[in-house]
């Protein structure tokens, strides 16, 4: 079995949030934490419906939630998409919390950021994203990220995210 992560960070566009999350990781290796990023949008996760739950066996979800579950702390960026979070975030959430008899299991109690590189500003997208973590369980940290092309990320803002998400303990 692999060593825990400290942090992984998920990125649910493969544009400017999937540069955000490797900052992140960046910024949190830096202070000597293990991270790995994992881009949604190379995942194979099929729609989740409840036919799809029915019918099928998915590796790719069973190898997220072993992902997950290795690392102590999560960031989430994640882009608006039409006022709430995207399609690729929604499904995968969906199925990860449908494994097991409890849906609430890998996210409860877990320390997580959120963050968002929008065109639309990204705080709908991080208030649908926070209620729906603290619905799961998840220790939402109060600090989130919010960037445009306009306003991009300091690294400061990056650098306090990742420093009070590691005061958050499970």
């Amino acid at each position: 079995m692999e060593d825990p992560f400290d942090l992984l960070v998920l990125a649910a566009s493969c544009g400017e949030n999937l540069k955000l999350a490797n900052r992140f990781s960046e910024a949190a290796a830096a202070l000597g934490k293990r991270t790995m990023v994992i881009d949604l949008t190379l995942s194979s996760l099929p729609l989740f419906t409840p036919r799809n739950q029915q019918q099928l066996v998915l590796p790719d979800v069973i190898e997220l939630q072993r992902q997950l579950e290795s690392a102590s702390h999560w960031i989430i960026c994640a882009p608006e998409y039409n006022g709430s979070i995207p399609p690729s975030l929604t499904s995968a959430i969906a199925w990860l919390s449908t494994q097991g008899n409890d849906f609430r299991a890998l996210f409860n109690r877990h320390p997580v950021a959120i963050a968002s590189h929008s065109g639309g500003g990204g705080y709908e997208c991080l208030s649908a994203l926070r209620i729906q973590l603290a619905h799961l369980g998840a220790n939402v940290l109060g600090r989130q990220l919010v960037c445009t092309n306009d306003r991009p990320a300091k690294q400061q803002s990056i650098d306090d995210v990742i420093g009070a998400l590691f005061q958050l303990r499970a």
